[in-house]
């Protein structure tokens, strides 16, 4: 079976691009892990932490490493339609002409979403989910591979809109950013308090990466995987017969079919990137919490019982 020793390769080269991703940045392992099954798995990411994190800096290490392009996008509440896509403009030939916005590279770093107004944020929407974009009634495909990887500050509520639903449910998953551990810290500040500059070497290609997703795509999964992660999603919904009373008491809204699909993608690339060629129960479970927590609206109950999401997911696993 040729998919074997590629699969063997994916989860060598996956190894090697760790270490040199925690050259640069200093624990976040979850955060990291995360964030490369998402690609892997052809998904965007939400990461929501507090500034001064390094959750830009994250994004930037990772691509040089795969040697992408890759473009940051500061999203203010001015920010028009035409910023990040691009627009047409007259050229010296009297003829329209369009030039491309920075949502053209391979990894777009969305900083900053919730600062933006709705209608700035639809334009992201098209490309996330097409990945092309239309402007002035063309369409212009997106480079592959295309990811976008979007940042929110929780706390700053001053200035921000909240994230649609429709625009969340695009995103793969939402990766909690934390505040790092005492050695942790201690490592970053002397590192960064020092000039030394790290030069990142790049572990993958475009192509390469193009084809680890084909390679994720067509793992086997067995049936009780797939019932599993189904029946998962399904306990989120208030009308599903199989919802416990803890759905019924905290949430009052339920995920959709896209969790179910995501749930099970995320679980073959965490098996294969833990070295095993199909998933199992724990992989779903695994992937589970960043894939559902952006998916369910508590309700005011849970938030005055102190529920949070994660505790919620964690009882319905």
């Amino acid at each position: 079976m040729s998919n074997v020793k590629e699969l063997d390769q994916l989860v060598a080269k996956y190894k090697t691009l760790k270490k040199e991703i925690h050259q640069v940045i200093v624990g976040q392992e979850e955060v990291v892990d995360q964030v490369l099954i998402s690609m892997f798995s052809r998904g965007h990411c939400l990461l929501v932490g507090v500034p001064g994190l390094a959750k830009t800096l994250l994004v930037n290490t990772i691509a040089q490493s795969l040697g992408l392009s890759f473009n940051r996008i500061q999203f203010t509440p001015d920010l028009m339609p035409s910023d990040i896509v691009g627009a047409e403009i007259l050229g010296e030939n009297r003829s329209f002409q369009f030039v491309k916005g920075p949502l053209f590279n391979n990894i777009v770093l969305a900083d900053e979403i919730n600062r933006t107004p709705p209608k700035t944020q639809s334009a992201l929407l098209e490309a996330m989910q097409e990945r092309h974009v239309t402007a002035a009634g063309s369409t212009y495909k997106l480079p592959k591979p295309f990811f976008v990887l979007a940042t929110q500050n929780p706390i700053e509520q001053e200035g921000t809109y909240p994230l649609p639903e429709a625009q969340l449910d695009r995103f793969m998953f939402n990766i909690w950013v934390d505040y790092p551990t005492f050695e942790e810290e201690m490592a970053i500040v002397k590192s960064t308090t020092q000039d030394q500059k790290i030069e990142i070497k790049q572990i993958m290609s475009g192509e390469e990466i193009i084809r680890f997703q084909e390679l994720i795509r067509e793992i086997p999964v067995a049936d009780n995987v797939l019932e599993y992660a189904v029946k998962l999603v399904g306990r989120t919904r208030i009308n599903d017969a199989s919802a416990p009373q803890l759905t019924k008491d905290f949430i009052s809204w339920g995920a959709g079919p896209r969790a179910s699909q995501y749930l099970i993608i995320g679980a073959k690339c965490h098996a294969v990137l833990k070295g095993k060629y199909a998933p199992d129960i724990e992989d779903v479970q695994a992937v589970a919490k960043p894939i559902l927590r952006h998916r369910l609206v508590r309700n005011y109950k849970a938030e005055a019982e102190g529920y949070t999401m994660d505790k919620i997911i964690q009882e319905l696993l």
